[in-house]
């Protein structure tokens, strides 16, 4: 069944510049604190940083759900626990506390199991070989309180909404008796089942926050100044420059057809090596993996990126570059025209 996803009279947004990403993952701590800390939610990351190329979280997430070309929703799979998610470890705790100082054998603390997955077990690892083409960048993930969301049409009890006052997608657990078809539909896998109450849990854009025009947890405690919030509509925004000005900031794969609202600046990389260690005119992130990430757009975004980067070195003005600086952390965050330094 299909249910009509109504138009917001406005649409909250965030763009994530992956030229900037620590890889420090505050931002999945600030929420992960916030949301996130009862018993049911063990495995729950509304906010998660995946090193790419990389598996991911869950892993292999980019390969079910979504919709077709006719706007149906496509039937997904539940990610496993143990392969997907990867099962909390065990860990050796009394062996070591109980290890005699005397002893010639230290107890080191480890795991009790041999462990296969967990969250960023492939933290770091990138691809390429090295040192001439080695590679690899953070990607920061979230829902994406899409246009279209798969979630909510999957739904038999319409227990997901889409706000009218900005988008935000949001669960009704008093509705929800915990099918997880939103799971299997989400094409991106940030719908989370509660397996303590039994209903699906997903990330609500920090909405007490933004009612307040204050910008999500995950924004405000970004140390490296990469997160954009705001609404689509607001010309004077950065949301708008971004995404519709510049055309810079792109959606993660386009092609599920659910008009994600989060949005990435697409990350350069230093070029390739031969083997005498001489430049070649190819980035070591290739644009047929960044293609298959944001769709063919990147390449017109990569080239106003370089040749912006370019004015800038020769001293010439360029909006864009010191927008995506961000010299101003709190002009970032631009809620019905507000900026407010509340943390």
């Amino acid at each position: 069944m299909k249910y009509n996803v109504p138009t917001p009279k406005r649409q909250v947004a965030m763009v994530l510049d992956l030229n900037k990403c620590l890889g420090c993952h505050t931002c999945s701590v600030a929420c992960k604190k916030l949301w996130n800390s009862d018993d049911g939610t063990d495995y729950t990351y509304w906010n998660n940083v995946e090193t790419m190329p990389g598996k991911g979280y869950p892993a292999q997430w980019p390969q079910t759900g979504g919709r077709t070309a006719t706007g149906e929703v496509k039937q997904g799979e539940l990610p496993n626990l143990d392969n997907a998610y990867g099962r909390a470890w065990t860990f050796n705790n009394k062996a070591v506390l109980a290890t005699d100082q005397a002893s010639k054998k230290k107890e080191w603390l480890r795991p009790q199991e041999s462990p296969t997955w967990g969250p960023n077990w492939d933290e770091d690892h990138g691809a390429g070989q090295y040192p001439q083409e080695n590679h690899y960048f953070y990607l920061p993930r979230l829902c994406n309180h899409c246009e279209k969301p798969a979630c909510l049409d999957a739904c038999p009890r319409q227990s997901i909404y889409k706000r009218e006052e900005d988008g935000i997608v949001l669960v009704d657990q008093d509705k929800c008796h915990g099918y997880r078809f939103c799971v299997e539909a989400c094409p991106y896998k940030k719908v989370y089942f509660d397996h303590q109450r039994q209903v699906a849990a997903k990330c609500i854009f920090c909405m007490p926050r933004v009612e307040e025009g204050t910008a999500p947890a995950c924004a405000r405690q970004c140390p490296g100044r990469l997160r954009f919030v705001g609404y689509r509509d607001d010309k004077d925004g950065p949301i708008h420059k971004l995404v519709d000005k510049y055309k810079v900031a792109l959606p993660l794969h386009p092609e599920y057809g659910i008009g994600p609202n989060v949005f990435y600046v697409p990350p350069m990389s230093p070029p390739k090596l031969d083997d005498q260690g001489r430049p070649l005119d190819e980035m070591r992130i290739s644009m047929s993996y960044l293609e298959n990430m944001f769709g063919k757009a990147v390449h017109g975004a990569m080239d106003t990126l370089l040749a912006e980067r370019d004015k800038r070195r020769q001293e010439q003005p360029s909006e864009l570059m010191d927008l995506l600086i961000a010299y101003d952390w709190n002009e970032s965050f631009k809620l019905d025209g507000k900026t407010r330094e509340v943390i």
